[in-house]
């Protein structure tokens, strides 16, 4: 009998010990949010149930296995959805695996992918504002990275999206808060070696402080390679300081397209978040300029999102959008958003 329970717990210990070296996991987050939108330009306003109102739903799986010697290997396949109307991918055409399609390794050296992954730009942006990956309600998001099609002309800061397809990333060690990443992604278009995108960006935590920052050098769009008409640069550096009773945000960033009047762009943010009883109220204006046509968009959005667990949370926002010659527009959401 002792025979058999010492060889059972040594297999269970086995299995333990192999569950741990390997894992794989279901993830992701839903969010879905009511409200009214009415960008700058709109003629009128246009009552919603919509998804990804602070976060971009997606699902997906990621996996993890310990090679031993402080080496590891990881892989991610995570995909957008619409859950509003169960569609998937962020707009029409989007590729399946548009979040995350890429495997690593990692270890004491920093890590290597391959694969699909984020651009320079996202995640420092993501980052350096008090409304974070929010492609609906955070003004740096949309001024960044959302054009509109209302006949206002109004085109988005981004390059290249906010994800690239066939790149090599490196990803240096932590080294006292400071992470570094390097970024190349191949055109793959034949017999033009030279049509790349390249990029890198940084992050330092170092307790209260956070800066951050990237810059891309892009002739690739995405999520599917093709050529853009002209290169194109962008640069933004950001900041916050979490004073305890208040984190104000900071960031400017220059954007270049290199055609025949050479076209420029620049933004400017202000932003700050506060804890409020279970949640924080959040604040944010974006002014962006061009210089070609000379025009200039103005973004403001103030909202409250309350914790219903370390899970769960809903939020409330309201916003106002303005662009140069165009009718204003008002917009306002209450949402509910849950991570698994």
């Amino acid at each position: 009998m002792k025979k058999n329970l010492i060889a059972l717990s040594a297999a269970l210990l086995c299995a333990a010990g192999a569950h741990a070296q390997s894992s794989v996991q279901l993830t992701g987050l839903m969010d879905v949010f009511a409200g009214s939108m009415k960008m700058a330009g709109d003629a009128k306003s246009k009552s919603v149930v919509d998804s990804g109102g602070l976060t971009t739903s997606w699902f997906g799986v990621q996996g993890t296995e310990d090679l031993g010697g402080g080496l590891k290997a990881r892989f991610n396949l995570t995909s957008f959805i619409k859950v509003d109307a169960g569609t998937q991918g962020r707009f029409a055409n989007d590729t399946f695996f548009s979040r995350d399609a890429n495997v690593s390794l990692s270890g004491g050296f920093g890590s290597v992918l391959l694969g699909r992954w984020m651009a320079p730009n996202f995640l420092p942006s993501v980052v350096g504002n008090p409304l974070g990956d929010s492609f609906v309600f955070s003004p740096l998001i949309l001024h960044k990275d959302v054009p509109l099609f209302n006949g206002t002309g109004w085109r988005s800061m981004t390059p290249a999206d906010t994800g690239w397809s066939n790149q090599i990333v490196y990803s240096t060690p932590d080294i006292g808060g400071f992470k570094a990443n390097l970024q190349y992604q191949f055109g793959e278009q034949a017999g033009k070696n030279g049509k790349n995108n390249v990029g890198v960006n940084f992050f330092y935590f170092g307790g209260p402080l956070t800066l951050t920052g990237f810059y891309e050098n892009a002739d690739i769009n995405n999520p599917v390679n093709t050529l853009l008409a002209n290169n194109q640069k962008y640069w933004m550096l950001l900041g916050a300081y979490d004073f305890g009773v208040v984190k104000p945000y900071l960031s400017y960033g220059e954007k270049k397209i290199d055609d025949t009047v050479s076209t420029k762009g620049k933004t400017m943010q202000v932003g700050a978040s506060a804890p409020l009883g279970n949640g924080k109220l959040l604040a944010e204006w974006v002014k962006t300029e061009w210089s070609t046509p000379d025009v200039s968009r103005k973004t403001f959005t103030l909202g409250y999102d309350y914790n219903l667990s370390k899970r769960t949370d809903v939020y409330a926002m309201y916003m106002n959008d303005k662009i140069t010659s165009q009718t204003n527009g008002n917009s306002f959401g209450v949402g509910i958003r849950h991570r698994f």
